[in-house]
């Protein structure tokens, strides 16, 4: 007989073999394999699917925006002949790199509603500088884009995205008449102006007896809103300045 202390490890564990675990079975692993079980029964079922926000984080986004607004004491802003469409005004003009990419930003976000959309760009018509004046103010400052939805003000980009992240921005424009066909126009190719074409875009006239004179018909860039997309509601408005 081999005593026991003779035997080989190779013997002794083929004798008394060891199975181990295929979960761990210490008490205090127990969230941990839990945790692990949940995350291999998402990745079977959505194998391909992007990480998404949690629906916490996405409440607590909702939560924010909506208290910001209750908590404002400010007059809130209106726009005229806007209720039936979304009304951005935005500048095309990259003097400014972030005003410029929070434009194209919201421009973004907009166009993937397929409604209404009315793109009110500050570098191609000055008149939209009054505008803007005479709804916030003449001496208040303000910062492109501002975002009117239903003829009321929503905020700039970071509003924007913040309500598009907790699905309110998708509530506030579900009740905007949708585009039939594509958002682009043939016409102006999503510019919304065209050459004015009583100066073909010189932005002057001229005549015998008067010489050149400036076209009453166009802005100070020889240019015409298009008039197949742009909305029949909108005309160049005077505001009084407050």
């Amino acid at each position: 007989m081999i005593p026991q202390w003779l035997r080989s490890p190779s013997r002794a564990a083929a004798t008394n073999p060891t199975k181990s675990p295929s979960h761990f079975s210490f008490s205090s692993f127990k969230d941990i394999d839990a945790i692990l079980k949940e995350e291999e029964e998402q990745q079977v079922l959505y194998p391909q699917s992007p990480k998404r926000p949690s629906i916490f984080h996405r409440v607590k986004l909702s939560t924010t925006v909506l208290r910001a607004w209750s908590s404002s004491n400010r007059r809130p802003l209106t726009l005229p002949n806007a209720d039936q469409r979304v009304v951005v005004y935005l500048t095309s003009l990259r003097v400014v790199r972030k005003t410029f990419e929070d434009c194209k930003t919201v421009r973004s976000i907009l166009r993937g509603f397929n409604v209404a959309i009315d793109e009110r760009d500050v570098s191609l018509d000055s008149s939209f500088l009054d505008e803007l004046q005479g709804i916030i103010g003449r001496n208040k400052s303000f910062t492109l884009p501002l975002v009117f939805i239903g003829g009321t003000y929503i905020g700039g980009a970071e509003e924007v995205k913040r309500l598009h992240e907790c699905g309110e921005l998708k509530k506030m424009i579900g009740g905007l008449p949708s585009i039939v066909g594509s958002s682009v126009c043939n016409l102006c190719e999503g510019l919304r102006f065209i050459l004015c074409p009583q100066c073909n875009g010189s932005h002057k006239i001229y005549s015998e007896k008067t010489g050149f004179r400036s076209c009453a018909d166009c802005n100070t860039n020889g240019l015409v809103r298009c008039p197949s997309c742009n909305p029949s509601g909108h005309r160049r408005i005077s505001y009084p300045f407050s």
